[in-house]
């Protein structure tokens, strides 16, 4: 089963190439999302880079994370589309948050692509 959200990650990496330097001067974090496909699956993990050069996005679960993230890949569209928002999310349990929490709230819904394709 695809994910949904695999655009919305693939669409990341040509916006870090010109915004890339920016975001990992502000951040400095590596993230790992852990997204579930259905309930009960086994979740795709991505490695979102936003600590060295202009940040990357892979698919894979790259190094150590400073935090990582797991959520259904419904959730994530809608965080990233504005409909959900992140704390909502982290309060009803849909959006799980290990690791550095003062590195995970630098992690905005801003930072994923605005698509009105997904």
């Amino acid at each position: 089963m695809a994910l949904k959200s695999e655009k919305l990650l693939n669409e990341m990496a040509p916006l870090l190439q010109t915004n890339g330097a920016d975001l990992v001067k502000r951040i400095a974090a590596v993230y790992h999302f852990e997204i579930l496909p259905a309930p009960g699956a086994e979740p795709v993990v991505y490695t979102i880079d936003l600590k060295n050069g202009n940040g990357s996005v892979t698919k894979g679960r790259v190094g150590s994370a400073d935090a990582t993230f797991t959520m259904a890949d419904d959730d994530l569209i809608a965080v990233a589309a504005g409909k959900l928002n992140p704390q909502v999310a982290f309060m009803q349990g849909k959006m799980k948050i290990k690791g550095n929490m003062a590195k995970a709230s630098k992690f905005t819904p801003d930072i994923l692509p605005k698509s009105p394709k997904l």
